[in-house]
């Protein structure tokens, strides 16, 4: 009967993926084929056990109903367009170089906005046009964008970063000080393979002026750059940087900074989102309003995607499936390091999203890691990067999609040019850095 089991779990796994891959509804798919699973192996009640647990985890809906209740601050205030604004500004007859610019760029813009969607439409709408009025095609420009934002795994408003820290007991600043090697070293090879396959396909002609598809509205352009507006977004970030450093150091601020030690994530982000109404003049109605919007925003469509891969990995555990591959796990630990990093990389490039496989992988494996031989963050950071790595070469991915529509290209054309930095990355954190 477990040989059933068994069989039942992978079929329902590769239903899950073909679905995933013809666009079905993600959380749909995975409550859908976890409750079945459930019923195969006589126990659906764990299914439903699976679905309220993960609907009250209060230390992940802090964090992740905070953050994107501020992001949509930011927008609304737009002050997430002053600060792509301000460090674009500067940024003319660069030529070629524009290209490793504009990913730096978006890389650090997208630690302060973590969404890859809406990251690469705030930046996308000022750097595409940038870039390709001086001299560079719309694939690379729209490119040079989207992979760019790699930087929001540093972002503590990433619910990945929150979810190894509340199985791990870390602090979110430590899960992203754990992360912060692999993002450095994936960061530096993505952007030297940018400007290798810019050369390859020969990407810049000086001289050359292509005209983006940019739309000319009020919610993407502004006439002059508020530099206080700009600082907006980052306000959670540097609260969040002071309280995990050593005040002891800087005993002649330790008096006005000691309160930052105790701020968690949802902390700061609210407290950025009292100061966005202080700084932009806004009414305090608005921004409450838009605060609690982005809070039910972000538990219908992320907390929403925990949700239902709780359920699906109750499914799995409840066929016996999740037992099996931490037993082979167990005796075969070198391919922990590839399963946690080629599946959820796989994955993403088929469903156009590093979410679902890889908090799906996190909450199977990644909680087993130390029975396993590994670190906990360590496994559970390499599983995130892994997911977004693999997400950029995906044609379906809704960042990918934008930054094509803005540049009048096809997100095919992309792909090609991120898949040698996303591929190169992974192998080296699979096998060098984990």
């Amino acid at each position: 009967m477990q040989t059933f089991y068994l069989f039942a779990s992978i079929v329902g796994t590769l239903i899950a993926i073909i679905l995933l891959i013809r666009k079905a509804e993600t959380k749909t798919v995975l409550i859908g084929v976890g409750f079945i699973l459930c019923l195969i192996s006589l126990k659906p009640i764990d299914a439903l056990n699976a679905f309220t647990t993960a609907m009250t985890k209060a230390s992940l809906l802090k964090a992740i109903c905070a953050s994107m209740g501020f992001a949509f601050v930011m927008k609304f205030t737009k002050c997430d367009v002053h600060l792509v604004r301000l460090l674009t500004a500067p940024l003319k007859n660069l030529g070629f170089f524009l290209i490793p610019i504009a990913f730096i760029i978006t890389f650090f813009i997208s630690i302060a906005i973590p969404s890859a969607a809406g990251c690469a439409a705030a930046v996308g709408a000022t750097l595409i046009p940038l870039l390709m009025a001086s001299g560079i095609k719309p694939a690379m420009a729209a490119t040079a964008v989207v992979s760019g934002t790699l930087g929001g795994v540093l972002s503590p408003g990433t619910s990945h970063n929150s979810i190894v820290a509340n199985m791990s007991g870390f602090s979110v600043p430590q899960v992203i000080g754990v992360q912060l090697n692999n993002a450095i070293v994936a960061g530096i090879i993505v952007c030297i393979s940018l400007m290798i396959m810019a050369l390859i396909f020969k990407d810049y002609t000086k001289g050359i002026v292509y005209k983006a598809k940019t739309q000319d509205n009020n919610e993407t352009m502004i006439q002059k750059v508020n530099v206080l507006y700009a600082l907006m977004p980052l306000v959670p970030i540097i609260i969040l940087v002071i309280g995990a450093s050593d005040l002891p150091k800087y005993q002649f601020l330790s008096p006005f900074l000691e309160w930052t030690t105790k701020i968690g994530v949802a902390e700061a982000m609210l407290l950025g989102a009292i100061l966005a109404i202080i700084v932009t003049m806004s009414k305090p109605s608005e921004i409450c309003k838009e605060f609690f919007s982005g809070m039910g925003s972000s538990y219908a469509n992320v907390v929403g995607i925990i949700i239902a891969a709780s359920v699906f990995v109750a499914g799995l555990k409840a066929c016996g499936a999740i037992d099996a591959v931490i037993e082979f796990l167990k005796n075969e630990q070198h391919y922990v390091s590839i399963g946690g990093t080629f599946i959820p990389f796989l994955m993403a490039i088929v469903t156009g999203s590093g979410d679902a496989p890889t908090i799906a992988f996190n909450e199977s494996i990644t909680i087993h890691a130390a029975a396993l031989g590994f670190d906990q963050v360590e496994l559970g950071t390499a599983v995130t990067i892994a997911g977004v790595l693999g997400r950029v070469m995906s044609p379906i991915l809704a960042a990918n999609i934008i930054v094509a529509a803005i540049a009048g290209t096809n997100t095919i054309e992309i792909v090609k040019r991120t898949a040698l930095g996303s591929i190169v990355s992974l192998f080296v954190i699979a096998f060098i850095m984990l």
